[in-house]
């Protein structure tokens, strides 16, 4: 039934599994590609040929990537080839039988920026289904070194590092919907194979064309199994964090608190006893284990685990002994959830007594990997569902609007070609995924929805005039399914210990008595009295001893994770490389804390995330520039980054962080319309109304930072010289708020929205946010993966026929304001670290921030937070070169570097609180309340500056332009890029606006080049 399902799904199913490709020329059109079980189904009686075909990799036929031949690498024995991570590499082969094949192919992963390698494949020019341009290779990771203990008496994970080695797979899919690896056709006597590089280098051994083993069930293979004396008193007890090697770094020993039956255990100090949990989610990756075994053979093999994360869900996960799956039933065992630990014996469940295994003495691999096991068809069938359900809401909301006319009849099943039918369709679709969901996971809370869900399609189908009444609910129920794909495709396993065994060998107990956990809570709830929660505790032993003279105080803002990050590498690098001892405190509101901090004296050398430019402007931080390497320092960042930190001739901080926003959009709904991504503003404005009859949206945020967006695009200042005034006064200036508030009042741009959902669901198919929210997609949106896109904003064309893309960035990146619906409000910003002017440890905290905004260090922080909470957070580092070293893709990287060239630095402004808030009121009167733009401009210019007066003289500053310096004046332009100008009164000024300008006292302004 499901195969029927998925050939009569064929167009959507394509258009779903298509993936954006950044070398178009070397592969053919992905619209043409079919799905996987499409390309099988096109053999009528292909044949699986028994024979073995051999390529090597260094007999490659012809490249366009950078390639190098290697000789004995790593004990490869001959030729290997280094392939970069950009463009292809093609092999010729003779088959000498026609038929299907499985590819095996041997790498070892080059030195990269540790994240998995990614490549596609064409065989005889042709990419021969959607999802082989996609494949994953793992690279793999351990501990750097011992877990080692603080002076708090908690244990700290080691760093985790990558351990490369050779190693063999056969391709298969990578989204885990297929069990086995991928079959290819190759016809008889010449053929082709390519890759592309999608992400990473990679060297390649050797490719072998042949019949992958597919495990057989138990009993065969127990019948074929050599007879072996019966074992007796072995048992082998494998700790879960004591695991060999790892495919990811964010699979690292953790500690589970809240279970005195997890060994080791302690009620309030920290214990790594556990692996896996929430960060062993991904399907593909897997944990190894070494075990010795004392003599040959059989031996039982049981697992104490728990899944306490997706209720009502299994989570699987294959064996493999020595690379190899023993039999078919551990292809995929799976995990019900559990709020406890249980042992699961394996085999027990199946056949009410253990499976036996095989074993010869000597040291072997145990892996366990995730993977989706029975769920994986089902879960890309429910992908392909959503995505139908999707296309059907757009269909209709491109009539009707996302807020129909509740009394108006649209006449939908006229309007929109076989609506009915497809929503009927998507009925028995969801009929057919609850009975399974049911009947695979036993579970009927998924289900239920499922028909909830089917029952209103019904209604739907049954009387097409209620549509329009129920698109919210139909709407919600697909944000319902969509979270339920997310959460089953996640397959979170935690582990604390292994056990091999002889059979007789009875298993520990897994569940704590109730004395156990009331004894477990009473001394934890005592020991939270004592326990010191702030303080990130020393780990180097000879640290103590380096004396109060070579120590310094840090706060960080950040969370604990965070922050145990930062202490490790610090034990790690900084103080054996200096000699300065770092105390690490964890501070939350930092910048609330610092004021009375220094006011009492209690200070820190340094503060990381703060960079408070009230606190610089009263002379409590310190100017960088008075260290003499300063120049060089700053050659890591851009000039954008250090502009949000400087006044005059000083800069107050190191920039840490350095986001800014990016233009997203879903290809396929550009495709769909004709339309193309805008260029320019020019652009935007030609394709709205062809959004808009289609009643689709483009976002961009309301926010003052989008006015500065515009300015800053025109080459225009927000503030004159020296910041002593705003520009909002000048006529250019006007013009563009004119301009940008029309968007909103006359093109009926949106004021609120929900980037994610709105994106998601296909009605804001263009929209400018924060390039951050590329992972968050990533993550949380994988039905459209291949659909959508990330690029430069649209800019403003030029005289000289170039794009202006100019974006402001200010210092807000790690405090980014949400709204009630959690819509991004301020989508780009800086933060950095500074030096507090009362430090006596001046030069001492220097060392310190010119280590941690190193490149070396900040690519290893971006590196570990990433393998700690996932792809979602990935770094947003300020270091130029560092940011080069992140795990982004080749085409993404190149897309943010664009952009990135473009982003200019807000100055910092005595009064800068006042401008954002009185900015938002002017915003609010014009839009939501028709005032008058000019008057209205220039009556809350004059307030802004009226404050911003009032503080400058407060800190002794000059308050009139013509009172200011003109080295100052010129300095104020030097740290600018694409901002040249003030435009204030420019030629031709209509006597309109100059008696406005006198009414407002306005007209003594000037232009500034």
């Amino acid at each position: 039934m499901l195969t029927r399902r998925l050939r009569t799904a064929f167009p959507l199913v394509l258009s779903c599994l298509l993936l954006l490709s950044a070398f178009a020329c070397c592969e053919p059109a992905l619209a043409e590609a079919p799905t996987y079980r499409e390309y099988l189904a096109s053999f009528s009686e292909p044949g699986y040929p028994q024979r073995e075909v051999r390529i090597n990799g260094s007999g490659f036929a012809r490249a366009t990537a950078r390639t190098k031949l290697l000789f004995d690498h790593e004990g490869y024995p001959g030729v290997s080839v280094w392939v970069d991570e950009q463009g292809m590499i093609e092999w010729e082969v003779w088959v000498e039988e026609a038929g299907l094949y499985n590819i095996e192919l041997t790498y070892y992963p080059a030195t990269g920026r540790s994240t998995s390698i990614e490549r596609s494949i064409a065989v005889n020019g042709e990419l021969p289904f959607a999802a082989a341009e996609y494949l994953v290779f793992h690279r793999v990771f351990g501990d750097a070194g011992p877990i080692r203990v603080d002076a708090g008496g908690n244990e700290i994970r080691p760093q985790q590092v990558e351990k490369p080695m050779w190693q063999t797979v056969f391709l298969s899919d990578a989204q885990g919907y297929e069990e086995n690896p991928f079959f290819f056709y190759f016809q008889q006597g010449w053929n082709t194979i390519r890759l592309t590089s999608r992400a990473e280098p990679m060297i390649i051994g050797q490719l072998r064309l042949c019949q992958a083993p597919l495990p057989r069930p138990y009993a065969e293979v127990r019948a074929e199994q050599p007879g072996a004396p019966e074992l007796k008193g072995i048992f082998l007890q494998i700790e879960g964090e004591s695991s060999s090697y790892r495919s990811s770094p964010s699979l690292f020993a953790v500690a589970d608190p809240g279970d005195p039956t997890v060994v080791p255990y302690h009620y309030f100090e920290t214990r790594l006893n556990s692996i896996g949990g929430h960060r062993w989610t991904e399907v593909g990756d897997w944990i190894a284990w070494h075990v010795d075994i004392p003599q040959d053979g059989y031996y039982k093999i049981a697992i104490k685990a728990k899944q306490n994360t997706n209720r009502g869900d299994l989570s699987n996960r294959k064996l493999l002994i020595d690379g190899a799956v023993p039999f078919a039933e551990v292809a995929a065992i799976p995990f019900p959830f559990s709020s406890r630990y249980e042992i699961v014996q394996l085999g027990e469940a199946e056949q009410g007594e253990p499976f036996l295994f095989y074993l010869t003495k000597g040291r072997h691999e145990i892996r366990l990997e995730a993977v989706l096991g029975e769920l994986g068809p089902l879960i890309q069938f429910a992908e392909e569902t959503l995505y139908e359900l999707n296309a059907i809401y757009r269909s209709i909301i491109m009539i009707t609007s996302p807020t129909p006319d509740p009394i108006r009849s649209y006449q939908l099943e006229q309007r929109v070609p076989q609506l009915l039918e497809r929503i009927k369709a998507g009925e028995e679709d969801l009929r057919y995924l609850a009975s399974e969901i049911e009947r695979i996971t036993g579970q009927r809370s998924h289900a239920a929805a499922l028909l909830d869900f089917a029952r209103m399609l019904e209604r739907m189908y049954e009387k097409p005039d209620a549509i329009p009444n129920l698109l919210q609910e139909y709407r919600d129920a697909i944000g319902q399914l969509g979270t339920w794909i997310m959460t089953s495709r996640r397959q979170p396993l935690q582990i604390d210990f292994l056990v091999v065994a002889s059979p007789e060998q009875q298993m520990p107990r897994a569940k704590p008595s109730w004395w156990e956990v009331a004894l477990h809570e009473m001394r934890a709830f005592f020991a939270s009295f004592v326990r010191d929660y702030t303080t990130i505790h020393d780990i180097s032993e000879g640290a103590e001893g380096s004396g109060p003279a070579r120590s310094i105080r840090v706060w960080i803002g950040l969370g604990r994770d965070q922050a145990q990050i930062l202490k490790q590498m610090i034990e790690d690098s900084f103080t054996p490389e200096t000699g300065i001892r770092v105390d690490l405190e964890l501070i939350t509101s930092m910048d609330q804390l610092l004021v009375p901090a220094t006011i009492a004296g209690n200070q820190p050398d340094v503060a990381i995330g703060a960079a408070n430019m009230d606190l610089a402007f009263r002379g409590a931080v310190a100017d960088l520039t008075q260290f003499p390497d300063f120049p060089e320092v700053a050659e890591r960042f851009k000039k954008s980054a250090l502009l949000t930190f400087r006044f005059r001739d000083k800069v107050f901080a190191l920039p840490e962080v350095q986001s800014f926003p990016m233009l997203f959009y879903r290809k396929d709904i550009l495709d769909e319309l004709g339309l193309e991504i805008p260029q320019t503003w020019d652009d935007v404005m030609r394709i709205l109304p062809e959004l808009q009859n289609n009643h689709l949206e483009f976002g961009i945020w309301p926010s003052m930072y989008t006015f500065v967006q515009f300015l800053y695009q025109n080459g225009i200042s927000l503030y004159k010289e020296d910041v002593v005034q705003t520009n909002l006064a000048a006529h250019a200036a006007v013009d563009i708020f004119g301009w940008m508030t029309n968007l909103f009042t006359q093109s009926g741009l949106p004021l609120q929205y929900n980037f994610i959902n709105r994106f998601r669901m296909g009605e804001m198919p263009l929209a400018i946010a924060n390039y951050a929210e590329f992972n968050t997609l990533s993550v949380f949106a994988t039905e459209l993966r291949g659909q959508w896109g990330m690029a430069p904003i649209p800019g403003t064309l030029q005289p000289d026929g170039t794009i202006n893309r100019a974006v402001p960035v200010a210092q807000d990146a790690l405090q980014i304001r949400t709204d009630q619906l959690g819509a991004v409000i301020m989508p780009s910003g800086t933060t950095g670290s500074i030096i507090l002017e009362k430090s006596e440890k001046k030069q001492e905290a220097w060392e310190f921030l010119k280590w941690w905004t190193s490149k070396e260090t900040q690519v290893r922080f971006g590196r570990e937070l990433e393998a700690l909470i996932g792809a979602s957070a990935r770094y947003a580092t300020a270091n130029v070169e560092a940011m080069q070293e992140l795990p982004w893709r080749v085409e993404e990287r190149e897309q943010l570097n664009i952009q990135w060239d473009w982003a200019e630095g807000v100055p910092p402004v005595l009064g800068g609180y006042y401008v954002t808030r009185q900015f938002d009121w002017l915003f609010r009167a014009v839009v939501l309340q028709n005032a008058p733009v000019r008057e209205s401009v220039l009556d809350y210019a004059r307030e802004i500056d009226r404050e911003i007066a009032r503080k400058r003289m407060e800190f002794g500053f000059e308050t009139e332009l013509e009172d200011v310096d003109e080295r100052w004046k010129q300095l104020f332009w030097d740290h600018f890029t694409h901002v040249w100008r003030l435009d204030w009164d420019p030629p031709g000024l209509s006597e309109e606006y100059r008696d406005i300008l006198e009414r407002y006292r306005l007209l003594e302004g000037g232009e500034g080049e």
